[in-house]
């Protein structure tokens, strides 16, 4: 009877606790190189009918800021790599640009970073590279100006390319050339709390080694797994290589404390008929399983138990992108606002269950990925059942003060937060002595 009873509450606990929680590391990309999408006022009413938590603009389109007020998502906004050279030379520009485009909307608007210039690094312009630092320093002061500093995050958006070695993930580390501006950068990152935002595309890895296996290890789906030669990790999926990758690369130059931030990643459904990956099935499992990896809290080897904030590409297609067929296909909604596919993002869908499992004491903890496939998240026995047991009731009133937060975000947004953080780290103590077998 005390098994049952424990699986039972176990099982209402962490269910409320993971999809509750899913919010705060969920984003999406909202481009707007189309001349076909909804008004922002409906996208605002698409978002708050899902799980997004936080939605990134490559600019900062004050109708979008607006129509997201009030809603609780978090909002990233940019600067264009065209607007860094006013900003790196001219702090008034700055200071102008903060006046527009963060003061008319905070905190109304959730604006929670800015990110000036989008891959600039890789650009190979060296006269925008030396401008990239000075210009995310003046955005800064701006914001220190008008006491926003601590609230609203600067940082700027990297491709995978500035790595020059990838693989194993242990070893990897910053191509030599951009490793000056890169050290400015993440100096300055480090100083002002901000994280080290990163496009990691298993889409694009497939692509350059099409193999079934390659496939599978892209997808989160059931595979061999590669061994980093390093350190001997088995890695069973190519976004945590990918994301350890950048973690090793960081901790190398000394940068063991800069969180990294997912600031795209996807996969497209459709494409011209000489690309390799994109399809429906393909792009359904990436990103349903990136949303169920996310969902778990595993983590990756190197950061276990916790999730990276991670943005999704993208809302809507972009039907103006130049390219090939595959760019103008990353859309997990349409423009009449229905589901191009669905990967478990609408508050509506189908909540995936948790399985219990108690046999001879031990208490196994499954969920059902989009295949109907049991992933095994964690193992409990002995002593930790009696902890679970005892932690459970006590947690179920953090899932009360989520539900309304939601309800009333303004009146418990300090409250819920500090609740959270202590049950975070009460967690994270859980799973630190749990026996993780997945």
């Amino acid at each position: 009877m005390t098994a049952l009873f424990l699986s039972f509450s176990l099982s209402l606990f962490l269910s409320a606790f993971i999809l509750a929680d899913s919010q705060s590391f969920i984003g999406i990309n909202y481009g707007q190189v189309a001349d076909n999408l909804p008004p922002p006022e409906a996208t605002a009413s698409l978002l708050k009918s899902t799980s997004i938590g936080k939605v990134r603009l490559y600019g900062a389109d004050p109708s979008i800021i607006k129509a997201l007020a009030n809603t609780g998502i978090g909002i990233v906004i940019g600067t264009a790599n065209g607007d860094i050279p006013a900003l790196a030379s001219d702090p008034n520009s700055a200071i102008q640009w903060v006046n527009s485009n963060v003061l008319p909307y905070y905190p109304a608007s959730n604006i929670i970073l800015i990110t000036v210039g989008n891959e600039v690094i890789t650009s190979m312009d060296q006269g925008l590279i030396s401008q990239l630092l000075p210009a995310m320093k003046n955005i800064q002061n701006a914001l220190n100006s008008v006491s926003l500093g601590g609230k609203v995050k600067v940082s700027s958006v990297h491709s995978m390319a500035v790595l020059s070695q990838s693989d194993p993930p242990s070893s990897g580390s910053f191509s030599p050339g951009f490793q000056d501006a890169l050290k400015g950068l993440l100096e300055f990152q480090r100083d002002n709390g901000s994280p080290f935002a990163i496009n990691p595309y298993p889409f694009f890895a497939y692509q350059s080694d099409s193999r079934p296996e390659t496939l599978a290890f892209c997808l989160f789906q059931p595979n061999a797994g590669r061994v980093d030669s390093g350190n001997g990790i088995k890695y069973m999926n190519m976004f945590d290589a990918q994301v350890d990758a950048v973690r090793s690369a960081l901790n190398a130059m000394g940068f063991k404390d800069i969180e990294i931030l997912i600031a795209e990643t996807g996969w497209p459904y459709s494409g011209d008929s000489n690309e390799v990956g994109p399809s429906v099935d393909n792009a359904r499992a990436y990103n349903g399983n990136l949303i169920a990896h996310l969902r778990s809290m595993t983590g990756t080897p190197l950061m276990p138990g916790k999730s990276v904030d991670t943005y999704i590409f993208a809302l809507y297609d972009e039907n103006l992108k130049p390219g090939p067929g595959s760019e103008r296909a990353f859309g997990l909604f349409k423009p009449d606002l229905t589901m191009t596919y669905d990967v478990g993002l609408s508050k509506s869908s189908q909540v995936r269950p948790l399985i219990i499992s108690v046999s001879e004491g031990v208490v196994s903890l499954f969920m059902l990925n989009l295949y109907e496939e049991e992933t095994c998240i964690l193992q409990l026995s002995g002593m930790l059942v009696s902890i679970v047991f005892l932690i459970t009731f006590a947690l179920i009133f953090l899932s009360v003060l989520i539900i309304r937060l939601h309800q009333q975000p303004q009146r418990f947004h300090c409250l819920s937060r500090q609740y959270r953080a202590g049950a975070f780290l009460r967690l994270g103590f859980l799973m630190h002595n749990c026996r993780q077998i997945c």
